[in-house]
């Protein structure tokens, strides 16, 4: 009766140890920094975490470069599919990049270093691609004006539930956050209008995936914000690394953290814990692995190492009293 108790043991254990990666290494490797390696890419402006493919993160030039996007391993620091973007003309001063619900990759041309010199500014969108290739993709052309007149602007988020795009426009006293209308449409112009105060000179921000955080990020700090919908209330600072010109920050897939991205060759893309609240709430058990959809339940790797403990105590449990069983009818 031995070997049975044994092999019992031995599936408790291996059940045990066979917990997800993070348990052993932290999370994924990337999210814990990493360099842009593409000579290509000096001017890193805007970060996206993927939706599709783990640890991969989507970024682009500022200006002088093309209609492309970059999809980077943050593994490696490698460019791993450089897409191409049809039937949008030529972009003048890409700033942003966002991924909203469906995997649809925003794209924010809507910098102005003059300050009003454009008359309308434009935001591309396109499906994040599913193969990780150079390709070139199809992108929709929106037009998009200011109630109030010409800005310029380097930070605009997608909100992962209703899909409306938002832009904070960048001025040395402290911006506003624009709203945008609930549906983009290509035909005609866009009209964003102010509907907060953004107390920073802001170069770009992130929306958590799980829609409750908004992070706003300048050059020598950041500030964290409770969503609400767009009716965003300050909650705190943001703990941003000293970088050479930051131009770009975007929430991990699973909100647990934040990346900071700067300019310049072989830029450094540095990592912070996301504030409080950012993670998303789901227990179900894609999400407790960290899927790339932005899952997860903010445990990490402590929250798995006490599930392995758990399986180890039942284990015993059983063990135990299948023996005293075992004694009972000897």
């Amino acid at each position: 009766m031995r070997r049975p108790f044994a092999l019992l043991a031995g599936v408790l254990l291996a059940g045990a140890c066979a917990l997800p990666a993070s348990a052993a290494d932290g999370g994924r490797a990337g999210d814990q920094g990493f360099t842009i390696k593409d000579p290509r890419i000096t001017e890193s402006s805007g970060l996206a975490a993927s939706h599709l493919h783990p640890g991969v993160y989507w970024t682009h030039n500022d200006s002088d470069d093309g209609p492309y996007i970059y999809a980077v391993d943050s593994r490696t620091g490698k460019t791993v599919a450089t897409v191409t973007l049809r039937g949008i003309g030529s972009p003048r001063d890409v700033e942003a990049i966002s991924i909203g619900p469906d995997n649809q990759i925003y794209v924010g041309d809507i910098g102005d270093n003059l300050g009003g010199k454009w008359p309308y500014v434009w935001i591309y969108r396109l499906p994040e691609p599913k193969v990780l290739e150079d390709l070139t993709v199809t992108a929709t052309q929106y037009v998009v004006k200011y109630s109030d007149g010409p800005r310029n602007a380097e930070s605009m988020v997608v909100d992962p539930k209703t899909g409306r795009v938002y832009i904070i426009d960048k001025n040395e006293d402290g911006g506003h956050l624009f709203e945008g209308p609930a549906r983009l449409s290509p035909s005609g112009a866009n009209i964003f209008r102010p509907v907060a105060t953004v107390d920073l000179w802001a170069t770009d921000a992130a929306l958590s995936p799980n829609g409750r955080q908004l992070a706003v990020r300048g050059y020598f700090g950041g500030i964290s914000y409770d969503w609400n919908g767009g009716e965003i209330k300050r909650k705190g600072r943001l703990d941003v690394p000293l970088q050479g010109q930051g131009e770009s920050v975007s929430y991990t897939a699973d909100g647990t953290r934040l990346m900071f991205g700067s300019e310049g060759a072989n830029s450094a893309v540095q990592a912070q814990d996301a504030p409080e609240g950012a993670a998303s709430a789901s227990k179900s058990p894609s999400a407790a692995g960290g899927s790339a959809s932005g899952g997860g339940d903010g445990l990490g790797s402590g929250g798995n190492l006490r599930t392995g403990a758990v399986v180890v105590a039942v284990g015993a449990a059983v063990l135990f009293g299948l023996r005293r069983m075992r004694r009972r009818k000897a």
